[in-house]
């Protein structure tokens, strides 16, 4: 039995019968979701989505083995690059124009991504009005974590200056539904970019801009691997993030904006 989508559902007041209509699925479905039976990702995001809760809470991700792990980084694993600066911008573009659930963004900074296309910001507003979700999670330029990366990268107060001047090109999405974006204070080890069930993540080495870190693209399999565990840790990060609010972004008391 699926313990928590049964007390979700009860909580809500929701009758199983909605998960079909939503899903588009028989209701016999459901009820073999209900029985413990794990959905396809495009209905779990649905069901997660309709029942405002974080779909990782209805369906852990499982612990995999050893054996599992490095088959599931095999299917998974579909591409690799030198660098960030190599991804081709069609790459980029494609994949964002044809996410159908979900575009999240976890970053300090993240200046290529609008600097590289002046349009990002009506683009994922488009997405948003088709019913995607649209989560961007900037560094805060007056935490400690952003301090520290502008340190270690020799730029200073530059990576907190970057941050607020990448987040200018997001203000028109505070006021769109289905968008949302906050800032983080955590040691970001990856950067990470969504779009459904295909994953880019740029490992962060140390002293180095992410522009020249290797990337690699994964896209979800069906056994528990890599991409649930990048995916986990992207939840972990918003979970504990705070809304941007543009009007409250002023110079940093302790003299690290």
């Amino acid at each position: 039995m699926n313990e928590r989508l049964h007390s979700v559902l009860a909580q809500r007041g929701i009758p199983p019968e909605s998960l079909a209509e939503v899903c588009e699925v028989d209701p016999k479905t459901v009820g073999r979701w209900l029985g413990g039976r794990v959905p396809h990702p495009r209905h779990r995001f649905r069901v997660a989505k309709h029942l405002r809760v974080e779909e990782l809470f209805l369906w852990p991700a499982p612990v995999p083995s050893t054996s599992q792990q490095l088959a599931g980084a095999g299917q998974e694993l579909v591409g690799t690059y030198q660098n960030r600066a190599s991804v081709p911008r069609d790459t980029w573009l494609s994949l964002l124009n044809g996410a159908q659930e979900q575009i999240s963004v976890l970053v300090f900074s993240g200046t290529f991504f609008a600097q590289s296309n002046p349009h990002v910001a009506k683009m994922l507003a488009e997405r948003a009005s088709s019913g995607v979700r649209v989560r961007l999670c900037f560094g805060d330029s007056k935490g400690r974590a952003a301090a520290i990366r502008g340190h270690e990268e020799g730029i200073g107060d530059t990576l907190a200056a970057k941050i607020r001047a990448s987040l200018t090109y997001y203000r028109p999405l505070l006021s769109e539904a289905g968008c949302e974006v906050r800032l983080h204070d955590t040691t970001l080890y990856t950067s990470m970019f969504r779009y459904d069930d295909d994953l880019l993540i740029n490992p962060h080495v140390w002293g180095q801009p992410a522009s020249a870190n290797p990337l690699l693209h994964l896209r979800r399999a069906d056994t528990a691997g890599w991409f649930d565990n990048y995916a986990q840790s992207f939840e972990a990060v918003w979970a504990t993030a705070r809304p941007w609010t543009p009007d409250q972004e002023g110079p940093s008391p302790h003299g690290q904006d």
